[in-house]
């Protein structure tokens, strides 16, 4: 079977959560013999020259990518507000070079599936039913609508509130028009295939979380090297949900934490910070450490994970990471969403800051305790968590059609 991954990014290096997806996915289905092309938008902001793609993973993806320009501009931004209907962070993923790309790779192969990554690529679904007889899938990676929507509840900025609020408006909007627009439809989780399913998607379905393969050093990390107790996090920090929730954790609970344990430690790592939120870090006795050479080591550094997620939608592959590594792990209920966890045995839930600096407390003061909600997350991720298992069967659910 062959196979043309669409994405709106460049999916190396995978350092967020959608590249993580795109990219594990399209290795695992190779490893299941599949011919996997892959066409992604080169953008600056994850821009990556195809030459520095490591050789064991160029060998098995045939990449292509076309330079497109998704800046943020105020002009373009007042532009969309005024004289369209769209979103305009959908807007400005539609390029015309793109699809001629699109069209021409669609007319030069001889493609089974068009996988497309997310939304963003759905306003190409016209262009690739009139170049080829493909199968196309959407990979819902979320429910694009509800990050915004969670967004508008969080914001205290009337003028910010009130743009958002026209943004997840709008984002809905778009957002069910695709529905039974592709002839497969890929979710990241159960919970976001019950969202399409009551608003009117008639497709077949196939929930395909994001996984870990069976040879990830994560995997392999000994926790008995880690200084303990360290708080930490790592998430991109140019997505808005990961700033407010840092933000949101550092006034309301790191604060008074360490007013309380003077020797306490709370690393956050990740790449594009705005200057002033590192600034902010900083100032607030977190030791920000900007984007680092290696996750990986990284979280073996670590022994509890933070992720204070407030709004937001899909899976959160970083706690899915954490957790395979070996690692005690308290985040919110939203945080756990498309991930069947159990509160207390494998991670630990908090939704307020009373209950996070509960938990923070508990674990930092049972070393037993943390180690044992640390064997039982990797055991978790090791067991329903398998790239290549779920890679198999979202193949044998392609071959039969759906069925």
């Amino acid at each position: 079977m062959r196979i043309l991954v669409v994405a709106n990014k460049m999916p190396y290096p995978a350092k967020d959560g959608g590249a993580i997806a795109t990219l594990t996915l399209a290795r695992s289905l190779r490893k299941c013999g599949c011919i996997v092309d892959l066409l992604a938008m080169n953008t600056a902001k994850h821009f990556c020259d195809i030459g520095d793609i490591p050789a064991e993973i160029s060998s098995e993806i045939n990449f292509h990518a076309v330079p497109i320009d998704t800046t943020i501009r105020a002009t373009a931004a007042l532009k969309n507000l005024l004289f369209s209907s769209l979103p305009y962070n959908a807007e400005r993923f539609i390029n015309k070079d793109f699809e001629k790309k699109l069209c021409k790779l669609l007319a030069a192969n001889c493609y089974d599936i068009v996988q497309l990554e997310g939304l963003y690529l759905c306003p190409y679904i016209p262009a690739i039913r009139k170049c080829s007889q493909a199968k196309v899938a959407l990979r819902a990676h979320n429910v694009e609508h509800e990050i915004w929507s969670r967004m508008v509840e969080n914001e205290k900025s009337i003028p910010k509130r009130w743009y958002k609020r026209i943004i997840a408006k709008r984002m809905r909007k778009f957002e069910l028009s695709y529905i039974n627009s592709y002839d497969y439809l890929v979710p990241i989780t159960d919970r976001d295939a019950e969202f399409f399913s009551q608003n009117g998607n008639e497709k077949p379905i196939f929930v395909a979380p994001t996984g870990i393969e069976s040879n990830n050093p994560l995997l392999s990390i000994d926790g008995a090297k880690a200084e303990f107790p360290t708080f930490s996090f790592i998430g991109a920090l140019d997505w808005l949900p990961n700033c407010e929730g840092l933000t949101w954790f550092v006034e309301n609970v790191w604060n008074e934490y360490r007013h309380k344990h003077a020797d306490a430690k709370f690393r956050v790592a990740g790449r594009n910070a705005d200057p002033a939120f590192a600034n902010f870090l900083k100032t607030n006795g977190v030791d920000y450490l900007g984007e680092v050479e290696s996750a990986a080591d990284f979280y073996a550094s670590g022994t509890i994970f933070v992720v204070p997620l407030f709004s937001g939608s899909g899976m959160r592959i970083k706690i899915v990471e954490a957790m395979a590594a070996g690692k005690a792990v308290i985040t919110t209920t939203l945080g756990t969403e498309g991930i069947a966890t159990e509160n207390g045995k494998n991670i630990f839930v908090a939704d307020s800051s009373e209950d996070f600096i509960a938990c923070m407390e508990k674990l930092a003061s049972d070393k037993c305790l943390c180690g044992e909600i640390s064997a039982n997350a990797r055991k978790f991720v090791v067991e329903n968590f398998d790239n290549n298992i779920i890679a198999s069967r979202l193949l044998d659910f392609y071959k039969t059609g759906g069925r």
